[in-house]
């Protein structure tokens, strides 16, 4: 039985998959529902199998399903790869990378690095999502992004890695807070008081309750806010304490903020560039990634302080 394959069928099942919605999928693929919906009907009549399990919490998909996913994962990979090598000859030719960090390093290590980048690479897109670290490494490993910067303990087999760059996470509070007597303190000591946060769902206050579940106390938040400026202001006013990255606090210190350092092993993280094959990545992805080796390597003045 012939088989024929469709790149929009490849690029559907995979925003179907990711979100276990045919709603999702079709909004992600800018089709209609009934659209989605029967395209993937014809898909497995003509595959002659069934690659989803439909229910009323979503779709699930059947073995037939994750094998049609991983290769359709690859044969995308492949026409990134073959974008990337035929850019320099064509002009408007546009590429994409797929780029997953966590908080720290979208807020404070990337910026200088993909600012510079984007100059230099005006026809290429950067999809930068914000991930925990665990999902990030998840996903390069499946095939969903192309390049992932993760932080601490989390497992790389499987992956090429590259350090970056380390970071400490420290606890700032007003001065004059019981906590600054020290110039340092284990986090289950900071869990007694009330603390300023980014919102629920950023990477950095997921692990942050899971850290503090782990240690069996709860993580009291008094005052949630959308950025790292914020926290800052919110600690000025007295509002909580917070755990913050140094670099953060060495670009956003004041006079009215005091810091000590978190003795947890995992307050200290090393900051890694991941990908499932770096000499596999299309020419503007890689390029990316020699760029910030580079950057975090022979870091040019003024350096992000680590």
């Amino acid at each position: 039985m012939a088989m024929h394959f469709d790149i929009t069928d490849f690029r559907l099942f995979i925003n179907i998959a990711e979100t276990s919605s045919l709603t999702r999928g079709a909004e992600r693929s800018f089709l209609s529902v009934p659209a989605t919906s029967n395209r993937i009907k014809n898909l497995e009549d003509n595959l002659g199998m069934r690659l989803l399990e439909r229910s009323p919490q979503g779709v699930t998909l059947t073995s037939a399903g994750r094998t049609y996913l991983q290769h359709a994962r690859i044969v995308l990979a492949q026409l990134e790869m073959l974008t990337g090598a035929l850019q320099e000859y064509a002009i408007g030719l546009k590429g994409q990378i797929r780029l997953q960090a966590n908080t720290t390093a979208i807020t404070e290590y990337l910026p200088p690095v993909v600012g510079d980048y984007l100059k230099s690479h005006p026809d290429v897109h950067i999809d930068m999502r914000e991930r925990l670290s665990d999902d990030i490494a998840r996903s390069v490993r499946d095939g969903s992004t192309d390049l992932g910067i993760v932080s601490g303990s989390v497992v790389t087999d499987g992956l090429q890695s590259v350090p970056l760059v380390s970071s400490r996470l420290m606890i700032i509070a007003p001065l004059g807070h019981p906590l600054l007597k020290k110039s340092e303190v284990h986090f289950k000591e900071a869990l007694q008081y009330e603390f300023v946060s980014l919102l629920e769902g950023s990477a950095i206050h997921v692990f942050l309750s899971r850290a503090a579940a782990a240690l069996h106390k709860p993580f009291t938040i008094r005052v949630q806010v959308a950025s790292s400026d914020a926290i800052f202001r919110m600690v000025e006013a007295g509002a909580g304490i917070a755990i913050v990255p140094q670099a953060v606090y060495n670009r956003l210190k004041s006079p009215q903020i005091g810091s000590c350092a978190l003795l947890d092993p995992w307050a200290v993280r090393t900051f890694q560039l991941c990908a499932l094959d770096f000499d596999g990545l299309s020419a503007f992805a890689r390029d990316f990634a020699d760029s910030l080796i580079a950057y975090y390597r022979n870091p040019l003045p003024p350096a992000l302080p680590a």
